[in-house]
């Protein structure tokens, strides 16, 4: 396609300032260009072997290579390789009416972005040209370097390779009636995450086919050839059926070349324009039957061969970024935009058949853009026990509230990668049931299930946070040991959720089986370090780790998070029978305040005795807290024994960033009630787990201080003697105490 650069700005529709080159004349247009293929009032093409679609899809994939070079030129960086490969695909998908597409690949952004303009999506921010496009990609407030829902008409968040499966399932598990197609690329096929997550989720879901994994085989990755680059058709076929996909639907552009490129990836907008129809018809017909097979039953997978940058100003992995010397005055960007230039006509139709196109924008039409009902849970059977009585299990009493909202709830799931029998919460499974292709009463499992187990904590994490992404409840349970594996989907989607343009449910887990409670199993299975993770995620703004102190406690979190919108909620209890510290009122007192004062011990030999306060993170280090606490008050010094539920609501205002939280929670306990609860001569945190979660409290304290945390994991018999490996015995807090005190 030839394009100069002496075509007025005048003569071209106002969305196109900012473009710098427009084609003379573009071969073809006056036969297939004239009218719009998908008609006013229609959301796709009629028929996709129709060569006026295919040729205005293919229209469509150049503006967007145009668009993506232009923008990320006009900064000098970006990543406009990978997904200039699959530009025919994305096109195709969009004049076949699907809108709801996801993305494994954060570097693709530059080609939603264009996608969004072209629907007219991203008016919805004020971008309204080109050139505005231009001037707020990769800004704050404006067009990100990886994709995030705070970009109208994108439906998740896309940064870590392996997370897009997780998105592209959950929003089909909710909406079946809809194809969600994601694009997975070379690199992230070598993650293991991907098609093992899928094959899970089709033994536990066999009827949930309507995501549609777009693998965009082009060759290479970020810097080099991929790993899958060596893999034949056929090989490449047989491993998608070898996972379980019923049918695999592949385009390779090497059939259709017509310029003996050499190699087995080639760039299609090399081929004659002749060769370029055909390629196109192939692709727009081969992902018509994919999507109808999809959406049929079957799962199905969409493959695209063609060499990484097509289009673009290098090939292959030269391709993924732009460097400083890639400016719009670069020769190499310069000869790519003018290659690519379509004609001010062109332009329009392509952007009246984006807008039509799945009914409007997908700022408009896909299924993140509205808040998903959900069913009113009414009061939950919240169960107060005696404060004193017998020692209860706090996940078994937060497990039945579990299976309440499931029953109410139909679409609320919870997952679990290393069984919820062991961690204390068997009633969930009773009430909900494991999901398996088995019924089986004895192992409360069945095909209709709302429990989710893969072996998998990505897999887990990722399908209950995908779930809350997508609008819906659900619940993460694991072992607090082992939940670290799952933690990067989580904090990508809870990162997602402080920026989202709608409200929904909190994502929220529940981890159990904390170090404290494996001595036997040695340090593989003491891991507390998860917490120093949640700690530094609390100046996020919305993430709140609680530690509920007891049974009482357990359920006054889980009933408040349930109310929450936007956050990321992390209760952390034992499965032991623990003492019940707290009533119901003083349990939300804690959450609101961030902690409760647990024992109030005034010297009984002087008024001017020093006060020593312990601020204790958990419910089982409560145990030597307590008794230490006791024997200080023997010593004659006054004690305050300070159970710390909620540490976010005890940073300072300052030190976190809610108020940039789409949905902003800038609730802090002020100075006069932290001095209240934490003012003493002596003050010594302990927690069972990281010592960052104390920082709050350290850093407005003024007292003589000190912390006793975890250090690391050993074999023990008891929780008592790995506490002591780690320092934290009653003696030790005791002479500590003291030591300060004097």
């Amino acid at each position: 396609m030839t394009a100069v650069t002496s075509n007025p700005q005048s003569a071209a529709p106002a969305f196109c300032e900012g473009i710098q080159h427009f084609g003379d004349s573009l071969p073809g247009f006056d036969q297939y260009g004239k009218t719009p293929t998908i008609a006013p009032g229609k959301t796709a093409i009629a028929d996709p072997t129709d060569l006026t679609a295919v040729y205005q899809t293919l229209l469509t994939a150049d503006a967007l290579r145009y668009l993506i070079l232009q923008v990320t030129a006009s900064k000098a960086s970006g990543h406009p390789g990978g997904f200039a490969s699959q530009a025919e695909a994305y096109a195709a998908l969009v004049m076949l009416g699907h809108k709801n597409i996801l993305t494994e690949v954060g570097h693709h952004a530059p080609g939603f972005y264009s996608a969004m303009f072209l629907d007219r999506s991203l008016e919805d921010m004020g971008i309204q040209t080109v050139q505005q496009l231009r001037d707020r990609f990769r800004e704050k407030h404006g067009l990100l370097g990886h994709l995030s829902g705070f970009i109208p008409g994108i439906l998740a968040p896309a940064g870590p390779l392996g997370q897009g499966q997780h998105f592209a399932m959950a929003a089909a598990t909710l909406h079946r009636d809809k194809l969600f197609p994601f694009t997975v690329g070379d690199g992230g096929l070598g993650e293991p995450y991907i098609v093992s997550a899928i094959a899970h989720f089709h033994t536990a879901y066999p009827e949930v086919t309507n995501f549609l994994p777009v693998l965009v085989w082009n060759g290479y990755s970020q810097e080099h050839h991929s790993m899958v680059s060596t893999k034949s058709n056929d090989e490449m076929i047989a491993y998608w059926k070898g996972n379980g996909f019923e049918n695999v639907v592949m385009v390779d552009a090497k059939d259709f070349d017509d310029q003996n490129q050499p190699g087995a990836y080639v760039d299609s907008t090399a081929f004659s324009f002749e060769q370029r129809l055909q390629f196109t018809k192939s692709v727009l017909t081969s992902m018509n039957e994919a999507a109808r097979s999809a959406l049929g039953g079957k799962l199905t997978v969409f493959i695209i061969k063609q060499l990484k940058g097509a289009g673009m100003h290098a090939r292959g992995a030269k391709s993924h970024n732009l460097y400083a010397q890639h400016t719009l005055d670069n020769p190499d960007i310069i000869a790519a935009l003018k290659a690519r230039a379509l004609t001010p006509e062109a332009w329009e139709l392509v952007r009246t058949n984006c807008e039509r196109a799945g009914g409007g924008p997908a700022s408009k039409t896909a299924v993140t853009e509205s808040v998903l009902p959900l069913p009113d849970l009414g009061q939950l059977p919240l169960e107060e026990f005696t404060v004193g009585g017998d020692p209860k299990v706090s996940t078994t009493a937060m497990g039945k509230l579990v299976g309440y909202v499931g029953n109410v709830d139909r679409a609320f799931t919870v997952t679990n990668a290393d069984g919820n029998e062991a961690s204390g919460i068997a009633n969930i499974n009773q009430a909900l049931r494991i999901i398996h292709p088995v019924e089986d009463a004895l192992y409360n499992q069945a095909p209709k299930g709302q429990v989710y187990e893969p072996l998998s904590e990505d897999a887990c994490a990722g399908l209950a946070a995908g779930l809350a992404l997508m609008g819906s409840r659900s619940l993460w349970c694991s072992y607090e040991s082992f939940a670290i594996n799952g933690l990067p989907i989580w904090q990508t989607v809870t990162q997602a959720m402080a920026e989202l343009r709608r409200p929904t449910p909190s994502t929220m887990t529940l981890f159990t089986a904390g170090a404290l409670e494996q001595g036997r199993n040695g340090w593989t299975h003491q891991r507390p370090e998860i917490e120093a993770y949640f700690a530094a995620m609390m100046r996020n703004g919305n993430v709140f780790p609680l530690f509920p102190p007891d049974a009482n406690s357990i359920q006054v979190c889980y009933d408040w998070g349930l109310t929450t919108k936007n956050k990321g909620i992390v209760i952390t209890s034992s499965k032991s029978p623990l003492p019940i510290h707290t009533t119901f009122e003083q349990a939300r007192q804690a959450l609101k305040d961030g902690a409760i004062v647990l024992k109030e011990m005034p010297s009984a030999e002087s008024a001017n005795a020093k006060t020593v306060v312990f601020a204790a993170v958990g419910d089982m280090v409560l145990i030597p807290v307590l008794e230490a606490a006791a024997h200080l008050e023997a010593e004659g010094l006054s004690v305050r024994v300070v159970s710390v539920v909620n540490p976010r609501r005890l940073y300072r205002a300052h030190d976190v960033a809610w108020d940039l939280c789409s949905e902003p929670d800038g609730e802090f306990l002020d100075d006069a009630k932290f001095e209240a609860m934490f003012g003493g001569d002596v003050l010594i945190g302990v927690t069972g787990g990281a010592s960052g979660m104390l920082e709050p409290i350290m850093l407005r304290s003024t007292a003589k201080r000190d912390t006793f945390s975890w250090k690391r994991g050993e074999t023990t018999a008891s929780a008592g003697e790995l506490m002591a490996v780690n320092g934290i015995t009653a003696e030790a807090l005791a002479k500590r105490a003291l030591a300060l005190a004097h």
